[in-house]
């Protein structure tokens, strides 16, 4: 046991949740041991290397399935091959960003020479604008008749692998909660969300066919299950019921218990925010699920979801309103 390390002790060296731990040993990347005397998952050196090695990989943005190639065959070709082809989308991404600079200064260009002080020269800029807006395909722009067309199509290959996002409206509903405990206390054997589990047959769907929603806060984090109308304080006893006030969410979808993949989307999401007459509602928590985890109300996965994506999805929800001056 001298030579193990505890998993809390790696989730804090390397700033990795225990979920994602239990992930990538899911994924058949990371193992480790238990004893008899100790219930807790701990890790050995060879673990810790190869955690070192997955969390490089997956800085490089190499996805699971690859980084599953690379640890299941031997010797270093498929790793030549998976970063080779890494660096191939890369040139192509710097080429097109080399592009799309020229044709942002093309346009920087045309603008200054415009007169602004002139009424008729803005009047034109503006219906040429309206032209671009209308009449993508044909528009001819200061006989550039190319630059708007490939603006489109360079702009939608740079954002290809980035996810889109949907604002949707979780309405109310009458909730049971655990409370808020210590992350570690969620989802150790035996922990609240085993607990919440048993209370599954008074559940109803909300949204995506999924009843739950995880609200995190620092170092602790409070589930919540939706549960049917005539559920009673008794009926989920020592848990309490509450009424969900719903709202407005901007969703998005990250790899499940993936770090990496979940501070890609928050990013995304936060910034695509601060675009829009939207802004943050901090008065309300940011939620996260999994969609389309039960059928029909019976413990069955939706293992053809989850074989065709590689990976399960996870949801997250920012809580957003109009901004006051709208």
């Amino acid at each position: 046991m001298n030579n193990l390390i505890k998993i809390r002790d790696v989730s804090s060296k390397y700033d990795i949740t225990a979920r994602t731990l239990r992930y990538y040993e899911d994924m058949g990347l990371l193992s480790s041991t238990r004893s008899d005397d100790y219930k807790y998952r701990m890790y050995d050196e060879n673990a810790v290397r190869r955690l070192e090695q997955i969390l490089i990989l997956r800085k490089l943005n190499i996805s699971i399935k690859d980084i599953q190639r690379v640890f299941n065959t031997s010797g270093t070709d498929v790793v030549l091959e998976v970063l080779g082809k890494k660096v191939e989308r890369i040139d192509d991404e710097v080429a097109l960003l080399h592009e799309l600079k020229g044709i942002v200064l093309d346009f920087i260009h045309e603008i200054e020479e415009v007169n602004f002080a002139d009424n008729s020269d803005i009047k034109l800029l503006y219906n040429k604008a309206k032209e671009i807006e209308t009449n993508l395909i044909s528009v001819d722009y200061i006989g550039k008749p190319s630059n708007v067309n490939r603006l489109i199509k360079i702009t939608e290959e740079l954002d290809k692998k980035i996810p889109d996002i949907m604002v949707v409206r979780i309405p109310e509903f009458k909730a049971v909660t655990c409370g808020e405990q210590p992350w570690g206390e969620m989802f150790k054997e035996g922990g609240y969300m085993y607990q919440l589990w048993q209370y599954c047959h008074l559940y109803k769907s909300i949204i995506f066919d999924c009843f739950d929603f995880l609200i995190s806060r620092n170092d602790k984090a409070e589930w919540i299950c939706a549960v049917k109308d005539c559920v009673t304080d008794a009926d989920v006893t020592p848990f309490k019921l509450f009424d969900f006030s719903g709202g407005l969410y901007a969703m998005a979808v990250s790899i499940d218990e993936d770090n990496e993949s979940i501070h890609k989307v928050e990013d995304k999401v936060r910034r695509w925010i601060e675009t829009t007459n939207f802004e943050l509602d901090k008065d309300r928590d940011v939620m996260f699920n999994m969609p389309y985890l039960y059928e029909d109300g019976r413990d069955t996965v939706y293992k053809d979801i989850e074989k065709g994506l590689g990976y399960k999805q996870m949801q997250r929800y920012f809580p957003i309103k109009l901004k006051d001056d709208i």
